[in-house]
């Protein structure tokens, strides 16, 4: 990524395409010199898993500054998709994805849409921070953390105090408010629960929100 002016962060959307559409045009994102990263979880759950996704693809169009990590329930919509793992991701709130999709007739997922899905990353660096959609395991080298923790990791991660060189910024787990650490900052605000999306802008260290 390209030095730019402002990084914003934004927690997990779950389909919430309302709230996401406001939260940008809260942040007056210039998308010629600020970044925009993407925490994970942009499906299931919510109304219009689909209609979120069109919109990232189309923010990644308009700029080289946007960024998108893995969720797990993309990796679980991947699962399903590549080899047919239904109850996972079904259980986990899939059947709303589907549903956003059906009126392509037979629940039809976009060619690019997959290409998006299969596209996305695990971990961002910056210079002071680790980015990642569910945190870090405390005690781990960076290089040897399990795709699985990165994606899934709840308590272990949030209870700990361990310093991991930077200050880790993840969603994956939802609080009322953003959670703020000496070792971590948590972004997921549970918008799909009828709470908020939020994002943190850096290096002003400033929140930003939309209620539901």
């Amino acid at each position: 990524m390209m030095e730019t002016d402002k990084t914003y962060i934004i927690g997990d959307i779950h389909g919430c395409l309302g709230m996401l559409r406001r939260l940008i045009k809260k942040i007056d994102w210039q998308q010629d010199c600020d970044a925009l990263i993407f925490l994970g979880d942009y499906i299931d759950r919510g109304e219009d898993s689909k209609g979120v996704i069109d919109f990232l693809i189309e923010l990644s169009r308009k700029s080289d500054h946007v960024r998108f990590l893995m969720g797990n329930h993309e990796g679980l919509f991947l699962d399903y998709l590549e080899n047919g793992e239904t109850e996972a991701f079904l259980f986990n709130g899939g059947l709303s994805t589907l549903n956003s999709y059906r009126h392509l007739h037979k629940t039809g997922i976009p060619s690019d849409h997959i290409s998006f899905l299969k596209s996305l990353e695990i971990m961002v660096e910056l210079d002071d921070y680790y980015i990642v959609h569910a945190g870090l395991r405390p005690g781990v080298g960076m290089g040897e953390q399990s795709l699985d923790d990165i994606l899934w990791i709840r308590d272990k991660f949030i209870f700990s105090e361990h310093c991991f060189g930077k200050k880790v910024i993840f969603g994956h787990t939802p609080f009322k408010n953003p959670l703020v650490m000496d070792n971590k900052i948590g972004l997921d605000t549970g918008a799909v629960f009828g709470n908020r999306l939020t994002c943190l802008e850096i290096p002003a260290m400033k929140f930003h929100s939309v209620t539901s």
